[in-house]
C-alpha cells in the first residue's frame, strides 16, 4: 500500500480553522494515517495537525490600516513558511482561505512544481473581481463551497470542484432549540437574542460598542430579555469591558466559544457579517447583519463592491431576505428599531418568521454535499494527473 501523501495546510482564522478540520477529515478517511503540517488552529489540532504558527497569526481585519500595522509581522511568517516548503516538499500545498496570505504562497509553490490547491473560491462573485488572474496563477484547483463558483471560474480557465459547504453537514436541518437552551442555563420560555459581535479583534473594537449599545436600548423596550454573547477565549476580557462600557455588562451571559449553541439557543441574532451570518441562516435563525470598519477600509471596499448585498445569506438568496446596517448605517438606534422587528415578529407576524425558516431551509439544502469525501477525491485526482 502506498504511504499517505505529504500534506502542508495554511488556514486562517477561525472560519479557515473549522473548514480546514473537515477537510482533514476527508483525507485521513481517504489516506489513514495521512499528517499535515503549517499553519491552522484548534479544529484542526485535534485531527493531528502540526501547526508550525497558530492560524490566529493571520487574523486581519479590513484592506488598510489594519493590514499595515501586522503586515511586516504576516509578510515574515510567510517568507519562512515558503523556505521550509521548498526545501522539504509537500506533495500537495492546501491553502485554506485567508486568500490574501494564500494566493500568493501558492503561486510561488507551484511555479516550483508543487501542486496546489485552494479550498475556498475567494468570493470574485461579490468584493474581488481582479483576484482572478491571481488565481489562474496559483492553484492546481479551486474547491468551491457554492454550487455557482466553478462554472465562473471556468470562464478563466480556472479548474474546480463544487463540494458543498462543510457547515451545512455540521449544522442539522432542524436545530434543537431546546437541548441548546439546556446546555446554556436558559428557560425554554426565555426570549434570547444572541449577539456575536465578531471573532477578531478588531471586529469587536469597531463592532461590539455600537452591538451593545443596542442592546441597551432593546432592554428599555422588552426587560425580560436574555441576551448572550460567544467570545473566543482571546478576546472574552475586550467584549466584558465593552459591555460594561454600554450598560449592559450585568444582562449580558458570555459564554466562552459555544457559538453553534448559542445560534441553536437564540431567537433572533444581531451578528457581524463574515461566515457567522451563513451559520446563522443555517440555523434558520432571523438576523440583523451589521458591519463597521476603519473608514479607509471601507472606502476601498465599497469601490470594490459588485453586489448590492454584504451578507453571505442575502447573497446566497440574491434578495435582502434579513435587514443589512453597514458602516455608517450601523447606529445603536437603527440596531435596536431593526432587532425589534424581528422579536416583535415572532408574536404577531409568524408568516414572516415561516417565510423566511423556508428560504434558509432551501439554502441549506443546496449546500450540503458530502464535503470531506468530494474534497478528498478531487485532491487524489491532482495528485495523480
Amino acid at each position: 500500500m502506498n504511504p499517505p501523501p505529504r500534506v502542508a495546510m495554511v488556514a486562517g482564522e477561525t472560519s479557515g480553522d473549522l473548514l480546514a478540520g473537515l477537510l482533514l477529515d476527508g483525507l485521513q478517511a481517504q489516506w489513514p494515517g495521512l499528517q499535515a503540517q503549517g499553519i491552522g488552529g484548534p479544529q484542526m489540532a485535534r485531527r493531528g495537525f502540526t501547526a508550525w504558527w497558530p492560524s490566529e497569526r493571520l487574523a486581519v481585519h479590513g484592506y488598510s490600516m489594519e493590514v499595515l500595522r501586522r503586515l511586516r509581522d504576516i509578510l515574515g511568517i510567510r517568507k519562512q513558511l515558503r523556505a521550509r516548503l521548498l526545501q522539504d516538499r509537500p506533495d500537495v500545498f492546501i491553502g485554506v482561505d485567508a486568500p490574501d496570505f494564500n494566493l500568493g504562497l501558492e503561486a510561488d509553490l507551484r511555479a516550483a512544481g508543487i501542486k496546489t490547491v485552494h479550498f475556498v473560491c475567494p468570493s470574485i462573485w461579490a468584493w474581488r473581481a481582479d483576484r482572478v488572474e491571481k488565481i489562474r496563477r496559483s492553484a492546481d484547483h479551486v474547491l468551491c463551497i457554492f454550487p455557482f463558483e466553478p462554472a465562473l471560474l471556468a470562464q478563466h480557465g480556472i479548474a474546480a470542484t463544487y463540494v458543498g459547504h462543510p457547515l451545512a453537514n455540521v449544522i442539522p436541518m432542524v436545530p434543537d432549540r431546546y437541548a441548546a437552551r439546556a446546555q446554556l442555563g436558559l428557560h425554554d420560555a426565555d426570549e434570547v437574542l444572541a449577539i456575536l459581535p465578531g471573532s477578531r479583534s478588531a471586529e469587536v473594537e469597531y463592532i461590539a460598542l455600537p452591538f451593545f449599545q443596542a442592546a441597551a436600548l432593546i432592554l428599555k423596550a422588552r426587560p425580560a430579555i436574555k441576551f448572550i454573547v460567544p467570545a473566543v477565549p482571546a478576546l472574552r476580557e475586550r467584549i466584558e469591558q465593552l459591555a460594561h462600557a454600554s450598560g449592559v455588562g450585568g444582562a449580558l451571559q458570555i459564554v466562552t466559544g459555544q457559538s453553534h449553541a448559542v445560534l441553536a439557543a437564540c431567537d433572533v441574532t444581531l451578528i457581524a457579517s463574515g461566515t457567522a451570518t451563513l451559520e446563522a441562516a443555517l440555523f434558520k435563525r432571523p438576523m440583523v447583519i451589521g458591519y463597521r470598519m476603519h473608514p479607509v477600509s471601507w472606502w476601498l471596499m465599497r469601490r470594490k463592491q459588485l453586489q448590492p448585498w454584504v451578507g453571505l445569506p442575502n447573497i446566497l438568496c440574491r434578495d435582502f431576505v434579513v435587514p443589512e446596517l453597514i458602516q455608517d448605517a450601523a447606529t445603536p438606534q437603527a440596531l435596536c428599531a431593526a432587532t425589534l422587528q424581528w422579536l416583535d415578529a415572532r408574536a404577531h407576524q409568524r408568516e414572516k418568521i415561516t417565510a423566511l425558516e423556508q428560504r434558509f431551509t432551501a439554502l441549506h439544502e443546496s449546500l450540503q454535499r458530502d464535503t470531506p469525501r468530494l474534497a478528498a477525491d478531487a485532491i487524489q485526482k491532482i495528485l495523480a494527473a
